[in-house]
């Protein structure tokens, strides 16, 4: 099997790298690719950026009405291979079919959004701030850009952030996760018939050893990154001590207040939805879930519905959680649940060992839910991201709202209550960027930022709508006078 080969100039090249990584299907285990991964794709990413810089100094000239025109077309090209698109994310990611063509409806949505950059990119202006004198503000590109993207989102995280550089006249650099490459190699495949001049947009392949030259390189000016925490914290302080722009998207555990007069029905469903949807690996994933009040028919409730969740091959449309990404990462998840039992949690549903029948050496864990964890534990800190629901007692909001605010992340925090009281006080006193009341995902639109706070979050401006075109914008002040008797002479 060759190894897979990066975009650059507008052309498929093969990598400088001849040692490889492997990418395996999570379920059946199959070999599907391999990817350059070694000390030399920091040459291919030197190139990329080469390309990429000359490329920038005519594309930034291009009216900003001219640049949206290939994204009208990349629109239409996502919408014709949609399917095809969550069939290989499916097969590399692991998670369900119809997970991965919701997946790629939120990519469309941001290239939709993107398509309106010339009013989103308008100026500033002010005449006469004093007498004959003018000021005004515009918005100019950046250069080069590069995204570092992740594995849990590999259709849709890289359109937070690539049609909104390459419309404000930016080009851009994608480095997808070496997890999960075969999704953009069919986007950028899309991407090379939309008529894009040469070096818009790149994509290398590679490890830690291509982040670093793309953290490091002074032509890239901006990186945008999702991922874990420690590795955002990194990210962002390489980044800006190399003086780039850094937006840096961390990792979350993201609670959910449940109270006594929320819909239980439309709770439970929601909720465990939540919590095991893409096996619990999202950045918005409920994690602990907070009952205030007698919580014996929420309890018994979210124990039948989750017990009854369908794991297997996310191919088969009658799966409803598919496995984790590695083997590694189960093992994790594993020794996670058993260090949740050891610091005293109640084992309420063990989904450890799982067997789907004829994909026995896939990666899978069924739900799981650890009950009363020790709230000065470990485990109730720490983002498992795998399909564990954490189950919490308090007494009131106030309780829930202090246990909320204490933790280090601020990803999401959601509540589900008929009380609008109670939910104003919510969204005004948790410390989330991103709040949902009687919802479990609490993911923006593509016209909104993706917000995060905390240790979620490391930057100012967040990918999606008018934070990406500001981050991919800096702005220029101009004051200008022009002196009457100047002007009679022409």
């Amino acid at each position: 099997m060759d190894i897979l080969k990066n975009y650059i100039g507008g052309s498929w090249v093969s990598s400088k790298e001849k040692k490889s990584i492997e990418v395996i299907d999570p379920a059946s285990q199959e070999l599907l690719a391999k990817v350059p991964y070694g000390e030399n794709t920091i040459s291919d990413v030197q190139e990329a950026v080469k390309i990429a810089s000359k490329a920038y100094q005519e594309w930034r000239e291009v009216p900003v009405m001219r640049r949206v025109q290939p994204l009208y077309k990349l629109k239409t090209l996502l919408e014709e291979h949609a399917e095809d698109i969550a069939r290989i994310i499916t097969k590399e990611c692991g998670k369900t079919l119809n997970e991965s063509r919701g997946e790629i409806q939120r990519a469309i949505e941001n290239v939709e959004v993107a398509c309106g950059t010339p009013i989103l990119m308008q100026s500033e202006f002010s005449e006469n701030i004093a007498s004959g004198i003018d000021e005004f503000m515009i918005r100019q590109p950046l250069g080069v850009c590069a995204c570092i993207a992740p594995f849990n989102f590999p259709g849709m995280i890289p359109f937070w952030f690539l049609p909104y550089a390459i419309a404000c006249g930016n080009t851009f650099i994608l480095k997808p996760s070496e997890k999960v490459p075969l999704t953009m190699m069919k986007v950028f495949e899309l991407l090379d018939q939309i008529d894009l001049p040469k070096g818009v947009v790149n994509l290398v392949h590679g490890g830690k050893e291509s982040v670093d030259e793309l953290l490091e390189n002074k032509e890239v000016k901006a990186i945008s990154f999702v991922g874990s925490t420690n590795i955002a914290k990194y990210v962002y302080s390489k980044g800006a001590a190399n003086g780039k722009r850094v937006q840096a998207q961390g990792g979350a555990k993201n609670p959910v207040v449940i109270l006594p007069d929320a819909d239980l029905d439309m709770s439970v469903k929601i909720i465990i939805d939540s919590v095991y949807g893409c096996a619990g690996q999202r950045c918005l994933a409920a994690s602990n879930i907070i009952t205030v009040g007698d919580n014996g028919k929420i309890k018994e409730a979210l124990y039948e519905t989750a017990k009854a969740r369908t794991t297997g091959y996310g191919l088969d449309e009658s799966v409803e959680m598919g496995p984790v990404i590695t083997k590694d990462s189960r093992d994790r998840i594993s020794h996670l649940i058993d260090k949740g039992v050891k610091e005293g949690a109640n084992l309420l549903l063990d989904g450890r060992n799982a067997k789907i029948s004829g994909f026995e050496n896939g990666n899978f864990l069924k739900p799981t839910i650890l009950q009363n964890l020790p709230l000065n534990g470990e485990v109730i800190r720490t983002e498992i991201f795998g399909p564990v629901m954490s189950l919490i007692e308090l007494k009131s909001v106030d309780d829930a709202l202090e246990f909320i605010n204490s933790g280090r992340y601020g990803n999401m925090a959601c509540l589900f209550t008929s009380s609008g009281a109670n939910a104003r006080k919510f969204r005004n006193q948790a410390n989330a960027g991103n709040i949902g009341i009687n919802i479990g995902v609490a993911a923006p639109m593509a016209q909104f930022p993706f917000s995060g706070w905390n240790e979620s979050f490391f930057g100012d401006l967040h990918g999606q709508g008018r934070h990406a075109i500001e981050f991919f914008t800096q702005t220029k002040v101009v004051i200008e006078r022009w002196p009457k008797e100047w002007s009679r002479k022409f």
